[in-house]
Parts: structure tokens; sequence; C-alpha cells
């Protein structure tokens, strides 16, 4: 058995019923017995990591558990021929940092099947300033051009777009081309949010609309909503005809109270994006076009760094609210 030792942020449940998370030494002979070892130098934030941290047992089942849903490191050990050692490789998604060891640990071990090889284009610590946010927002534009979005339609509304995810999505769809329209219901950010490429920031209220209206007057082509509720409700009542709603979170509501009438009478799609079971070949379609065409080139703005010991900051901001952009962990000291 391997007993090199190893930090990870691990977060347990006491008698109280408490989650506290603390950096703490692990063997990596603990780790869940799969195909590829994984020396972990980058990971990043993402709310569902807070989730999993607070004991959200909707996302995660059992504690003690190290969260981190995202990883980019070099393979260790592997027992899968898609992979040697030494290969730099990213995992994000599938269980990891769910019931899976995460990225907040300075080694994983996972199936093959969730192992992408590091594009190239792309540096290891460039993959986690995206990591899942990126990806997702990534998929979102994937899907709405597949379905026909395109610049010349109209501007597409990004919702809750300081988040890691919206401030990706108003990157990658200014990158692509298209007029955004950036919401937040932050104040002091606009300059912000036009240097990622928005053409428009505007209130969170006038998204949220509270008439009761089965349709409103148009006002965008199409949407990329990270907050759901009356939010993604609205995105679709007032998107133009034909538009394409993308549907990445439900940090506002899971709920969801609309008509019909989107649907039958403007041709509206709501295109639901499930990042986590992504299949493969698109997973890697993705990752590809996230080193070339589609690599924003405000990454440095929209993300910054952290290490392990400030995670636990971090994970009280992200779940109320206050982090701008991206946080990105590095792992290992100096490196």
């Amino acid at each position: 058995m391997n007993h090199t030792r190893f930090s990870a942020f691990v977060v347990s449940e006491n008698s109280k019923g408490e989650f506290l998370g603390n950096r703490i030494e692990r063997s990596i002979e603990e780790l869940p017995p799969n195909e590829v070892l994984i020396r972990v130098l980058y990971s990043s934030l993402n709310y569902k990591d807070a989730l999993s941290a607070s004991g959200h047992k909707g996302i995660t089942k059992n504690y003690p558990h190290t969260p981190g849903i995202d990883a980019a490191g070099v393979v260790e050990q592997s027992s899968s021929l898609s992979f040697a050692i030494g290969d730099k490789v990213i995992v994000t998604g599938y269980d990891l940092g769910m019931n899976t060891s995460g990225g907040f640990g300075q080694y994983i071990r996972v199936p093959a099947a969730w192992v992408v090889p590091l594009p190239q284009g792309l540096t290891l610590k460039e993959s986690m300033m995206l990591g899942t946010a990126g990806f997702t927002a990534a998929y979102a534009v994937y899907k709405l051009i597949a379905c026909g979005q395109s610049p010349g339609a109209g501007p597409i509304l990004v919702t809750g777009a300081t988040g890691g995810v919206g401030s990706l999505s108003v990157a990658l769809l200014s990158s692509a081309g298209f007029q955004v329209i950036a919401a937040t219901g932050k104040s002091g950010v606009e300059d912000y949010l036009l240097s990622l490429g928005a053409s428009a920031v505007i209130h969170r209220n006038l998204t949220n609309d509270t008439s009761g209206k089965a349709l409103l007057r148009p006002r965008w082509a199409g949407a990329v909503d990270t907050v759901g509720g009356n939010i993604l409700a609205t995105a679709m009542k007032a998107c133009l005809p034909h538009g394409n709603v993308a549907s990445l979170g439900n940090v506002l509501s899971a709920d969801l109270n609309i008509s019909v009438f989107p649907f039958i009478l403007n041709g509206i799609n709501l295109l639901g994006i499930d990042s986590a079971t992504c299949p493969m070949a698109i997973r890697k379609e993705l990752w590809n076009k996230l080193a070339c065409e589609w690599k924003p080139a405000a990454l440095e703005k929209i993300a910054s760094g952290c290490t392990l010991d400030e995670i636990i900051h971090f994970i009280d901001e992200i779940l109320q609210g206050n982090i701008l952009g991206r946080k990105y962990i590095q792992l290992w000291p100096g490196e």
C-alpha cells in the first residue's frame, strides 16, 4: 500500500450536528480504489463545493469528506491504458467532490472515464481558473449555438453576471460575437462587467417581473440564467420569438412558475445544462475550445488565487454571494 501523506481540506460533523472544515493530513491508501491517481496542483471553489462543505446532504451524503468538484494535476499512477505517469489532466464533474474525495486534497484517485487530457493552449492553472464554471458557461454557449442562436438575432441576457459562471458566460458570449446584457444585484461592478465584454449592465430587478403576465415585451434574443426561479421565468417571457434560454443554476430558487405560452406562442427553447454528466466526446470538444478560440482574454480579471488554508474564508463568502468572479486554489506551495 502507498502510505504517502498529503494535505486535504476535510469537513467533519461534530456531536452538535455542526459541519467544520480543517486542513488535515491524509494517506493515499485512504482514497477510493480507482484507476488513476492524480497529484492535484490546482482546484477551484464552486457554489456546490460550499454546499458540500456546509453539510448539504443533497450534495454529500457521508462525512468526513473532502469537497472539490474540480481538479487539475499530473498522473502519478494509472492502471488505464488511456493515461500514463506524467500526463497533465483535468477532472471536473461526475461524483468528484460530492461523494468521492475531491480536489481540495493534494491527491485524488478517480475512474479513467472521468479524466480529460489537458489540451494544448491551456495550463493547469488556467484550467482551474475556468473550472466547472467555465466549462458550464462553454456548454451553455455550445447549446445556444447548436439551437440556432446567432449574434445577429439580438443581445443575450446573462443573469447573476458577477459570479463565476456568469462572468465567464459574459466573456465567452462576447468573444463569440454576441452582444451581452449583464444583470446583477451588486453595485460598483459595471466597469468589471464591461471589461469582460458586456455591452450593457442592468440591475437584476429588471429581470424579475412580478406582473403575473404570461408574456412580456421582448427585450433580448436569448439568455443564460445562473439563478433560476422567477428570474428564469422572466428571461423566457421577455425573450424574442424562437430564442433560446439556457438554465444553469438555482441559487434564487429551484421552482419555476410559468405558463406554456413562451413555448407554444413564441417558440422559446429552454436548454438544461448539466455539466457534471456531459458526454465525454462533448466534454473534450469544449475543453479544446476553451483552450483555443473560446479562451477568455479576460481570464486574469475573472479569477484570483488562494491557498488551501484560506479556503474556509472564501467558502463563507461564496455562500453569501460576495465573491466577484472565480477563486482557484493552489494546492502545493511554489508550484
